[in-house]
Parts: C-alpha cells; structure tokens; sequence
C-alpha cells in the first residue's frame, strides 16, 4: 500500500492525473473497506490539485446521500431531479459547469463554489455513485479534467 503521494511539480492536469490515478489504484489495493478506499481516494484528489471541494455522493433511498468527502461542510441529500449531481446521475453521463450561478437548478451548498465536474461511477449500467468536484474558480474544468476522472472513476469501480 502507498502512504505517499508523490504530486509532479506541473500545472499540466493531463500529467497531474497520469500520475495519480496508477498511485490511487496502487493506495486501494489490497483495502477492501469501500470507505476507506474512497476516503483516500477524495484525499488524493484535494492534494493533488487543489480544488474547493471534493467527494462522493451514495445513491441511497431515491436520492443521492453525501459519502466521503474533502472541503467545507456539504449537502447532505440531493434529489435525483436537483442540481449539477441530480443532472448527471439522470443523465448517466459527466456533467461539467463553467459557472453554477448559470446553471438552473444549482444547488449553492457552498456560494464559494464557482464551477463543477460531476461524475458518474455506473455499475451493471446502474449509477452507484457520483464524484462531485467543485473548484472556487469560474470555468476551471476541461475536457482533461473529464478524461481523467473517468479513468481514476473506472478504478474506483473495481472496489465497490
């Protein structure tokens, strides 16, 4: 098991997660506590880039229940049909947001929280989970960001 996150010193996210993701899968194996496995999982990513707010929301009793997380205090329940996360459960796919003060139905758990990356981890053709990523910054997920949390998301699937 790694105990050490070992963070390049670039600004390129491409590379940032080319790194990470072989030490997150390295950091989850042989774990088998789902918690734990995603607790280091949203630590890795706060570490590693910095963002505002990172975790997992459960899909739970019809709606989407906060898991472990890194940043300030959250919402503790979202409604599928609700907010940047409601929107990429239904849809099954990853939701990215320049700017959530433009997007109807944002759910401001945080008024910090300036732009969002949500993704699915779907399961059988099920959504499990989703990984909410909020950054303080307008616009500050791309398409790499994208790409590089599916492929750390496809780790994550191979311990839930």
């Amino acid at each position: 098991m790694a105990e050490t996150l070992i963070i390049p010193t670039t600004q390129d996210r491409a590379e940032l997660y080319k790194s990470l993701i072989p030490q997150v899968k390295a950091l989850t194996s042989g774990e088998s506590d789902l918690i734990a496995n995603l607790s280091n999982t949203v630590a890795a990513l706060k570490q590693t880039f910095g963002f505002f707010w990172v975790g997992f929301y459960f899909v739970k009793e019809n709606q989407l229940v906060l898991g472990p997380f890194q940043g300030p205090i959250a919402c503790t329940r979202i409604h599928f049909d609700k907010g940047v996360c409601g929107a990429s459960y239904t849809r099954k796919q990853t939701v990215i947001v320049e700017d959530v003060e433009k997007f109807p139905g944002h759910i401001a758990c945080s008024s910090d929280s300036r732009s969002e990356i949500v993704v699915p981890i779907i399961q059988n053709g099920e959504v499990k989970m989703v990984l909410d990523v909020d950054s303080d910054q307008v616009n500050d997920f791309s398409e790499v960001d994208q790409q590089g949390l599916e492929k750390l998301m496809e780790v994550v699937t191979t311990f839930i």
